[in-house]
């Protein structure tokens, strides 16, 4: 695994935290622990899976591998906040917290070229 695909999987992580952690713990509820582990444990799946050299995946457009993977963090976060918090209306969060995310990141990769 290279050093540049290491540092940009980190600037697109900080990006993610930044922007879902404050959603999860202020707009949910959510203990700042809780806000915070579920980006860190589906951001490197995300990263590393849908967007690495994973056969299944490799012969899907961009656009594919972007649902799939919006889909799958989405999903999967909203099911541990839920658990972890025995609060409902986690899917709902959930999808903000990550559409939020998305939005973040092609925002400030057009202006600034940033993740």
């Amino acid at each position: 695994m290279s050093e540049a695909l290491v540092a940009a999987w980190a600037r697109a992580f900080l990006v993610t935290q930044l922007v879902e952690a404050p959603v999860y713990h202020f707009g949910f509820g959510a203990p700042l622990s809780a806000a915070l582990a579920a980006s860190t444990l589906t951001h490197p799946i995300v990263w590393f899976v849908f967007f690495g050299p994973f056969e299944p995946l490799a012969s899907l457009s961009y656009g594919q591998r972007l649902v799939l993977a919006e889909v799958f963090a989405w999903l999967v976060e909203a099911l541990l906040l839920c658990v972890w918090t025995g609060r409902r209306r986690a899917l709902a969060w959930s999808l903000l917290a990550n559409g939020s995310s998305v939005a973040m990141s092609y925002a400030l990769r057009a202006m600034f070229g940033f993740p």
